[in-house]
């Protein structure tokens, strides 16, 4: 598919957007949760489009609300997911071995939401700072004892901070690059903000995992870029920096941890992990739009298992609920079109959420405790890339004979 050139322009390179990745239909705001008293207001939806540069290859949304609309309150609290946390307790432990960091060190976290990470550096003694735009998990961060500011980064705040704080000896983000709309800003910021042999470490989600297992439901409006390692190379390349190593990560669907630094630091030579995942994106052809196209036909299919799937569970009596209400969960609840007449509700442990309604679709969403209380026959699991947390955590739903349901790739009863 393919519309005007002059309608909108890549992010990055700023070259015309013309080849559609994915059409998602109309969505609103996946983390805009619905209060009681607002369940006869309308709602915004806007177009939930994702489409490709063909030039340097950045897949994306285009911006429809400004991101301090987004950001500046928001339900997503990650010390909720105690997998995740456990996450970064490893990640905290290797990076204070692997850079010799200490009490002369500092460590600085971009979308520090509620501490989860640098809580962990606090505890071994090195100094840290949280970098986090919403008050709300700021002022969580803040009372377990994490240092915050409540700022969005991008060169202009990246000064002030180097000005009152200093410069970063490791400048770290866990799934805040494609939150980003304004990438340079970003990645300027960024390069200003590390100090002379600092690092950099950034996790995203993987678009190679994206399109291999069909994860249509973590393209949301919160997540403006949807990331190669091939195209992130070109973007901090243009920015001075340069990646010097990768991992890949199992972490919402399949993740890379990408290590960068200044380049002008060359003492630290670009590792063979870069260079092979590199040539093995280069040949999968991620340089081309051809591996782009097809992805929408195989997201329709999905779809339509998932909904003969409730429809022939409803058609014989059986009760489904969900569980959680993240954003993912959110874009596949409005695609697939799935509101009470399939989901009686759906439960999640961030008291935040509970006593709301998903966007859009207007689910109830309880505590985990109303599993327990309704003994439905199947639970959809919403935040399948938490699927054995989930499993574990619920594992009483056997007690009658309650399955577990996981959407993505495909329908899986399990």
């Amino acid at each position: 598919m393919t519309r005007p050139s002059s309608a909108l322009a890549c992010r990055f390179c700023k070259a015309p957007l013309r080849t559609s990745f994915v059409d998602l239909g109309m969505s609103p705001l996946c983390q805009t949760h619905i209060a009681p008293d607002q369940l006869a207001d309308m709602e915004p939806f806007f177009p939930l489009h994702a489409y490709v540069c063909d030039d340097c290859h950045l897949v994306q949304l285009q911006e429809f609300v400004a991101p301090d609309s987004i950001f500046s309150e928001y339900a997503y609290f990650s010390s909720y997911s105690s997998s995740w946390v456990e996450h970064a307790r490893r990640y905290a432990v290797m990076a204070a071995d692997r850079f010799q960091l200490g009490p002369h060190s500092r460590v600085m976290e971009i979308a520090s939401n509620d501490g989860y990470l640098l809580q962990h550096f606090v505890a071994a003694g090195i100094p840290v700072l949280g970098i986090e735009p919403a008050a709300n998990v700021a002022k969580v961060a803040v009372e377990r004892g994490v240092p915050t500011t409540v700022r969005f980064m991008g060169r202009e705040s990246a000064a002030d901070i180097a000005r009152e704080h200093g410069h970063a000896d490791l400048l770290l983000g866990n799934n805040v690059l494609a939150h980003v709309p304004d990438l340079n800003d970003f990645v300027g910021g960024m390069k200003s903000l590390l100090a002379p042999g600092g690092t950099l470490t950034m996790e995203f989600p993987h678009l190679l995992r994206l399109i291999e297992g069909v994860q249509f439901d973590t393209i949301y409006h919160e997540h403006f870029s949807y990331l190669s390692l091939v195209t992130v190379e070109r973007v901090f390349a243009h920015h001075g920096l340069t990646l010097f190593d990768v991992e890949e990560l199992p972490t919402h669907g399949g993740s890379l941890r990408i290590y960068a630094r200044h380049t002008e630091d060359t003492a630290r030579p670009v590792g063979e992990r870069v260079h092979a995942l590199r040539e093995r994106e280069i040949a999968d052809g991620y340089l081309g739009t051809e591996r782009y196209q097809g992805f929408g036909d195989r997201v329709r299919e999905t779809k339509r298992k998932l909904l003969a799937f409730l429809i022939d569970a409803k058609s014989r009596g059986k009760t489904v609920v969900g569980y959680g209400a993240p954003g993912k969960g959110n874009t596949l609840l409005n695609y697939c079109g799935i509101r009470t007449d399939f989901l009686d509700f759906t439960v999640d442990a961030n008291p935040y959420k509970q006593g709301k309604f998903t966007p859009g679709t207007r689910i109830p969403i309880l505590a985990p405790s109303a599993i327990r209380e309704a003994k439905p026959d199947y639970v959809l699991i919403l935040p399948w890339n938490l699927k054995d947390e989930i499993a574990r955590d619920a594992a009483y739903i056997r007690e009658w004979g309650g399955q577990f349901v996981v959407p993505i790739p495909e329908v899986t009863v399990f």
